[in-house]
């Protein structure tokens, strides 16, 4: 008998079956335009709303993250007047936390902003001989809507009956209110079948602060022949109003960082702290000019009043170092944590239905790295070394409702996005970082990452002490470039040049993302 019952073990809980939710209740932010009111209007007579509460649909038992395959779901608790436009999918292997857009058609014109689909194309059974898959429970359906002329689909409609779904379930978006989209590696969701069966992500091709591309939280399914085809079925919408009304404004930048700022844990072992930029200045940093025949050195301003700050040229090079006298040059090296704030850059993303708070820090020096070879650590000495460090963590937060999603930890010239679900929390909403031993690359958990493969690389060491930087306290918010002239960025952060000799790094500014997207 006992042999018998051991066939009806007990099936686990997927991490889907859980709902994520911040640890503390989103905030009432101060009073403004349209930022935090549930619904953006993309111009053009569509407005959108962003819908986190959903209906389970039908659950695959394979492939994706951890081989434990995905979850498709619909949208529910759509306000009256809007539609949905494209189901959910999530992989199994994390807590539920995702949304989708749905939208409302308030033009008055015969050729709307939204129409219902003409008809649909069935573009996956699981229920077919020839495509077996393991799931849970019912057959699914993918459907893909087939729009009017000058309309397209920006999502799909799931079942799990084979009966096509009803005209009324879905909407298309009017053509000129959408954007093209490309697939990536990272954006795949789910593969399996021996990879005749995929699901994507759809983001915009273009993310930028200039960029129209809105994302609207939907997926693409694909089949044997992949996605490389320009003509795509899916795309994703587009914000054609010119004025960005619901991004914050000032008060409620700084309500934001006060609710979602972390805290910045250092190594135990750290000697290298971060500082203010005015206190490296004033603690005798030295600007570096080279000409053809001559090198001179000037001190530095407090506000960086005499860096130069047109395009570098042939005629000089200038760099920033550290005092030159010995045991000052020691003493600049190390930082000052005292000093040391965070600098707030502010930027409007995927057609400014998100806001993008990235918050800098600065460290006088970068120490030098150290190897791992199979069991055993390697001084690398001054390999890696260099003046004027710029790390970052970048928070991404809905300008729907206000709530934090993901955030992106700087690590080097690379990072990682690390969805809500995945951070730790302290005091509230606040999320916690950690920084490597002298690298000062940031990550959401501490321990040991490496930079290699085969049992070689560079160590990160990443660990909790006593020695943090509160990123919300005494923070600069150094540019908004939608606000105008509401916010003066400061001298220093317009300086091209590097901050450091040797391997020493541009300042914020200078960086492809600044205007961009994190990668």
């Amino acid at each position: 008998m006992a042999s018998s019952l051991s066939h009806f073990k007990k099936k686990k809980n997927l991490p889907i079956e859980t709902t994520f939710r911040l640890p503390a209740d989103t905030p009432l932010w101060p009073p403004g335009d349209g930022f935090a009111t549930g619904i953006i209007d993309l111009g053009s007579g569509l407005l959108v709303s962003q819908i986190s509460t959903f209906k389970k649909l039908w659950t695959i038992n394979e492939g994706g993250p951890d081989d434990l395959g995905v979850t498709f779901f619909e949208p529910t608790g759509l306000s009256e007047g809007f539609s949905m436009l494209g189901c959910y999918c999530q992989p199994n292997n994390k807590p539920l936390h995702g949304w989708v857009l749905v939208g409302e058609d308030y033009s008055s014109a015969t050729n709307g902003a939204l129409k219902k689909p003409i008809d649909y194309k069935l573009v996956y059974n699981s229920n077919s001989k020839s495509l077996k898959i393991k799931q849970d429970g019912s057959q699914g359906y993918i459907w893909l809507p087939i729009a009017p002329n000058g309309y397209k689909a920006v999502g799909h409609v799931v079942t799990t009956s084979p009966e096509k779904p009803s005209l009324d379930r879905i909407r298309c978006v009017r053509s000129d209110l959408t954007d093209e989209w490309m697939t990536h590696k990272s954006m795949l969701i789910l593969r399996a079948e021996n990879k005749r069966f995929s699901v994507y992500d759809v983001r915009p091709i273009k993310r930028g602060i200039e960029a129209q591309g809105v994302h609207v939280g939907t997926f693409l399914v694909a089949q044997s022949g992949g996605t490389n085809s320009k003509a795509l079925p899916i795309v994703c919408l587009k914000n054609t109003k010119s004025s960005l009304s619901s991004i914050p404004n000032l008060d409620q930048i700084e309500a934001l960082v006060k609710a979602y700022s972390p805290y910045m844990y250092l190594h135990p072992m750290e000697e290298y702290l971060p500082s203010s930029v005015d206190w490296f200045f004033t603690n005798g940093a030295l600007l570096y000019e080279k000409r053809k025949s001559s090198i001179k050195k000037y001190p530095i301003e407090p506000t960086g009043s005499n860096l130069p700050l047109g395009d570098p040229n042939d005629d000089a090079i200038y760099w920033i170092d550290l005092p030159e006298d010995g045991v000052n040059r020691e003493r600049v090296k190390k930082g000052d944590l005292q000093s040391a704030h965070a600098y707030v850059h502010v930027k409007p993303m995927l057609g400014g239905t998100f806001t993008d708070i990235v918050m800098w820090i600065f460290y006088p020096f970068n120490g030098g790295a150290r190897a791992k070879v199979a069991c055993t650590n390697i001084p690398l000495w001054t390999k890696g070394e260099h003046v004027g460090d710029w790390e970052h963590v970048t928070l991404r937060v809905s300008n729907f409702s206000g709530e934090l999603w993901r955030v992106y930890f700087s690590q080097h010239s690379k990072g990682q996005w690390v969805e809500a679900h995945g951070l730790e929390f302290q005091n509230g909403n606040r999320p916690v970082a950690y920084s490597s031993l002298h690298g000062h690359a940031l990550f959401p958990k501490p321990g040991l990452v490496m930079q290699g493969v085969r049992g070689f690389g560079v160590r990160n060491d990443a660990a909790k002490s006593e020695v943090v930087m509160d990123m919300g306290k005494g923070f600069e918010i150094v540019s908004a470039q939608y606000l105008g002239s509401e916010i003066t960025e400061p001298i220093w952060l317009n300086y091209k040049m590097d901050w450091g000799p040797k391997e020493g790094p541009k300042g914020p500014k200078q960086k492809d993302f600044w205007t961009g997207d994190e990668r």
